[in-house]
Parts: C-alpha cells; structure tokens; sequence
C-alpha cells in the first residue's frame, strides 16, 4: 500500500472543501436551524446527565457510571463536527485544513469505537441485574466498571490510530472536494486516487471487530435477559425488568442501524449522497435524543435531576 501511495507525486491538500448542501441551498437555512437546536439541546442534556451521575449519591452505581462516559462521548461526538458545520454553512468558503480534517476523523473514530464497547458494558451490566440479581454488587464492582471503561477507550484509540496511519497517506492526485458535512475514513478513501483495497479491507476487519462483535454480546445478553423475563411470573416484575433494558434498546437500535449500513460495505463503493446524510444523523441527532431516551423512562434519573435543580435553585435565591 506505502508503494502504491508514493507512486503518486504530489503533496496532499492544503484544504478540503466539504460541500454538505452546497448543492441545494435552499436546504441550507433550515439545517442550520436544526443542527444548532439539536446541539444546544445535545450539550445542556449531556451535561445535565453528567452532572447529576456525578453529584448525586443515589446515582453512584454501574449503570450511571456507564451512562455518564455514554453522555461524555456523545458530548465529544456533537463537538467534534457540528461547530465546523456551522461554520461552513454560515460561510461561502466551505473548507477545512488537511490537519483538522485528520484530526476530526481521528477523533470521530476514537469516540464511535469507544461508544461501541461501553454500550455492550452496559448490556453486560443489565445481563448481572436482571439474572445474577443476589450476585450484582460482587460481579459489577466498582474496579471492573473502571476496567471496562478504560478498555473501551483504549480499544477505540487503537482502532482511530491504525485508520490515521493507513488514511493520512492516502494520496489525493489534487482533488480535495469531499461530498459531505464533516470529515470520515469511508469519505476519504473514496476521495482517494490511489488503490484502497488495503484499506478497505482494514476498514472492514477493524468494524467488524468493533461493531459486530459488541453487538453480538449486547444481542447475547439480551437473549439471556429475554429468557429470564419470561420465567418471571408477576407482570409487575417483568415490566420493571422490561424497563430497565427498553431505554438501552432503543439507543443501541440508534447508534448501531446507521453505523452498519455506513461501515459494513466497502467505502470504495458506498453512496456519498446517502452516507453524508445518514453520517449527520448519527453525528448529532442520536446524541441529541439520547439524554431524553434515559431520562423520561428513568425515575431514578428524573428524581435526581429534579434534586439538582432544587439544589440551583436554592443557591439563585440565597
């Protein structure tokens, strides 16, 4: 692959240009309308998830210790492209510098594998509640949370660090027009001029590995969870069992959907048109809901969250 990249003379942009909705200005406005609710809305109701798993003592157990490095990626998430998309978008020069570029997708990659493994330790969590109940504080200690976050975040820096290696040599032959709203391998390589199939094929193993495998864990330790539901024989029992996985489903079902039909093909071959749009989905509408997905069908997190703001509120009147 290093030989097929250096045949190409030439040195990489200084600039890419990245078109978003470009193309269709009329389309412009009101996105920028909604990317900067939904990351007005992402950042206070991260941060307010955060807070309260922080602050609040009732809120000190594995689940929202999970939860709160869930909120801080999807924090980091929203971050990492949205400004720069509203920036473009306010602006008729649309570009990024080849540095920030490689800096945004190193950092999108690190948080999205990240995101991958803490979404299966916190299937792996509800597993040991739901059917290890008397053995939950011995199995899911505090020094095995702390190992299966420090392994999703090292894990996902491996991952960003091996695509960066493979993506910054990439040579361009002077285009430097990427068709989307932010920065990401799949979009890269098919920028590229040169032959991808190593890294296409890198790409392939490395989600496969990140994605599937987790995803397969979350699926196992549902399919126990299932199977422990239906010997519960209250229905009172079995909804409370039922509603401490329903909030995980559905942001597992948002993370993982876009994330396989974007990385599950090769990014030689995938539609830029419908990636870019599914990428901003992914980006910033799945953190945006992700807050509201935890904390309306939490009682726990709505209790906590209505003690923090008494809490500000008796501070604001003193």
């Amino acid at each position: 692959m290093r030989s097929d990249n250096q045949s190409f003379v030439g040195d990489p942009p200084k600039v890419f240009i990245l078109l978003g909705v470009s193309d269709r200005p009329l389309l412009e406005l009101p996105l920028f309308v909604v990317l900067l609710v939904s990351y007005i809305l992402a950042m206070l109701g991260n941060i307010a998830i955060i807070l309260v798993s922080w602050l609040d003592s009732q809120l000190h157990s594995p689940m929202y210790i999970f939860l709160s490095h869930l909120s801080f990626l999807d924090l980091c998430y929203t971050t990492t492209t949205v400004p720069q998309m509203l920036v473009n978008m306010g602006s008729s020069e649309k570009t990024i510098s080849f540095g920030g570029c490689t800096v945004q997708y190193a950092v999108f990659h690190w948080l999205g594998c990240t995101e991958c493994i803490v979404l299966a330790a916190m299937a792996l969590d509800r597993y040991v509640a739901i059917c290890e109940p008397l053995r939950y504080a011995i199995i899911m200690h505090r020094l095995l949370c702390q190992k299966l976050v420090a392994m999703a975040w090292i894990s996902g820096f491996g991952n960003s660090l091996v695509q960066v290696v493979l993506t910054v040599q990439l040579p361009f032959c002077g285009r430097k027009v990427l068709n989307n709203f932010f920065c990401e391998v799949p979009a890269m390589i098919k920028l590229s001029c040169a032959d991808t199939a190593v890294n296409d094929a890198t790409l392939a193993v490395l989600v496969a590995f990140f994605v599937l495998v987790p995803l397969a864990l979350i699926l196992l330790s549902y399919g126990f969870i299932a199977h422990a539901v239906i010997r519960i024989q209250f229905s009172k029992g079995r909804h409370k069992a039922l509603g401490t996985c329903s909030s995980h489903l559905v942001v597992v079902s948002l993370f993982y959907l876009p994330a396989i039909y974007m990385y599950l093909q090769p990014p030689s071959s995938y539609s830029q048109e419908q990636g870019k749009f599914i990428s901003l989905f992914y980006s910033i509408i799945t953190p945006t809901l992700n807050p509201f997905i935890y904390t309306l069908r939490n009682k726990d997190m709505k209790g906590a969250l209505r003690r923090l703001l008494a809490r500000i509120w008796k501070l604001c009147k003193r």
